[in-house]
């Protein structure tokens, strides 16, 4: 539990490394791209709020989910830097990546099922490919390799 004179203690880039279990210049690289903040002292060091460690675990677990940090730095805006994000602030991330999840899951599914039909087949332009020329599509742009746009 943390002490009341802790409560509002700035801490180190190295003290957050510690505890979140991220890289010094894992650190640097999210304040570059705004995803983290923090303010400097006298010696022109910087010092982080306790805040920014649950900060630092929502990027880490959207990281996880595969979710880019372009759109992770998006979903950031929208919570105040004052505070540590909330459960309530989780539950609106989570159920906005949850869709996109759900999405390259079935994306993913269909891949997986569309590649068994084509395993050995040793040929990306046969009638039967389901992954590059479904419908042999290709075979009536003429002769020549064609690629589908994906």
């Amino acid at each position: 539990m943390i002490s009341r004179e802790n409560v509002h203690k700035q801490l180190t880039v190295g003290e957050v490394a510690a505890r979140s279990g991220v890289a010094v210049t894992a650190l640097h690289f999210y304040e570059s791209k705004g995803l983290i903040k923090s303010q400097r002292n006298a010696g022109n060091q910087r010092r982080y709020p306790r805040e920014v460690l649950r900060r630092v675990a929502l990027i880490k677990v959207a990281q996880r989910l595969g979710i880019p940090l372009a759109e992770i730095g998006e979903a950031l805006k929208i919570l105040p830097d004052d505070r540590a994000p909330s459960a309530a602030d989780w539950k609106i991330l989570s159920q906005q990546w949850r869709r996109e999840l759900d999405e390259r899951i079935e994306q993913l599914t269909l891949l997986r099922d569309r590649l068994n039909g084509c395993i050995g087949c040793g040929c990306l332009s046969m009638e039967a490919c389901p992954l590059r020329n479904q419908g042999d599509v290709l075979g009536e742009q003429g002769p020549g390799p064609h690629f589908p746009e994906d």
